[in-house]
């Protein structure tokens, strides 16, 4: 998720960084509490479900929900934890913060999640139980559904609005926003979505031929798929905390804006490194314009690096002199 287009290059005093506005953090707030409701009134029915009616992939399915809604629980702390300012201790905030327990969350969705539904599959496979009262599980799975739908439509919403934003397709998005709260939400209500298809087709099949085979398959396409889901998860979230830069877009705009500070002749050297959601710290080598002595060009320095820290989404930065010998920078091709 992010949030406003960069601006045009040149305005003022403004750098086209990852806005970390109160508007943007509070939508991924609502987008994770909806999650949250919604995962919690389905885990429930679920429970209930799976021990009505025994079925191995309505017990998936109630695993699913529970660890999904453990999930947003991480997120909401994820979210609060990385919202403190900076202090002495972390100069350049705990924006980090989401990335680690978004790792918990995502690993919690593999361990509580894929564990559960694939083992519990593979026991139903060695000692099948035949379930009863199907039409109590197609209810729950049928409320489900509805409930999943709403909360992946928020996230979708927020996720569309993010990506024309940023001119990049929906999926390029999802994977690459610096926000893993919308991005897990994403793909845990569509996987559930996924899911309750798989569960319904998996008791539908056991109810028609008798056999409990069908049903405990899809307890294990359940548990694989969010094993996959958790995969994707913790590895974007491992990239981000071992410190990812931000995209061609953002480096293009970043530059174009610099070379268009009035004091700036060259930028020789920009890096735009990731230290949240929303937030990035900026560091490079820029040429003054003229032959400014020592004090002068210290003057200039420090006068540009607040003119960008004062940047919201902007954490920190850090501006050297340019060698002279250092050829300037030139705009990276975007991917397409």
């Amino acid at each position: 998720m992010s949030g406003p287009s960069p601006v045009e290059p040149g305005a003022p005093g403004a750098l086209p960084v990852l806005t970390g506005s109160d508007d943007t953090r509070d939508e991924s707030a609502l987008t994770v509490a909806i999650a949250l409701g919604a995962n919690l009134l389905i885990a429930v029915a679920k429970s209930i479900a799976a021990m009505v009616t025994g079925a191995a992939s309505m017990l998936a399915e109630a695993a699913h929900s529970w660890a999904d809604t453990g999930n947003e629980v991480f997120l909401l702390i994820a979210q609060r934890k990385a919202a403190r300012p900076a202090d002495r201790t972390h100069p350049l905030g705990y924006g980090r913060e989401v990335y680690v327990w978004s790792l918990f969350a995502a690993i919690g969705l593999f361990a509580v999640g894929a564990g559960v539904s694939i083992t519990h599959g593979i026991s139903e496979l060695a000692h099948p139980e035949p379930a009863t009262d199907f039409g109590v599980a197609y209810a729950v799975l049928g409320v489900a559904f509805v409930l999943e739908g709403v909360s992946f439509l928020q996230a979708n919403r927020q996720v569309r609005t993010a990506a024309r934003r940023r001119d990049q397709g929906l999926l390029e998005h999802v994977l690459r926003t610096s926000d893993p709260t919308v991005r897990a939400v994403f793909f845990e209500d569509a996987a559930a979505l996924v899911g309750i298809v798989i569960a319904a087709a998996g008791i539908a099949a056991h109810e028609i031929t008798g056999s409990t085979v069908p049903d405990a398959i899809g307890s294990i396409l359940v548990g694989i798929l969010l094993g996959v889901v958790a995969v994707v998860l913790i590895e974007r979230n491992r990239r981000f905390l071992v410190g990812e830069v931000a995209d061609d877009r953002l480096w293009n705009a970043a530059l174009a804006t610099l070379q268009a500070q009035p004091e700036v002749a060259r930028v020789s050297e920009l890096r735009l490194e990731l230290v949240g959601a929303r937030k990035v710290f900026l560091s490079g080598a820029v040429d003054l314009v003229g032959e400014p002595d020592e004090t002068a060009a210290s003057h200039q320095l420090a006068a540009l690096e607040r003119r960008i820290r004062a940047t919201p989404g902007v954490v920190g930065a850090l501006l050297s002199l340019a060698e002279p010998e250092d050829p300037g920078l030139t705009p990276r091709r975007a991917p397409h």
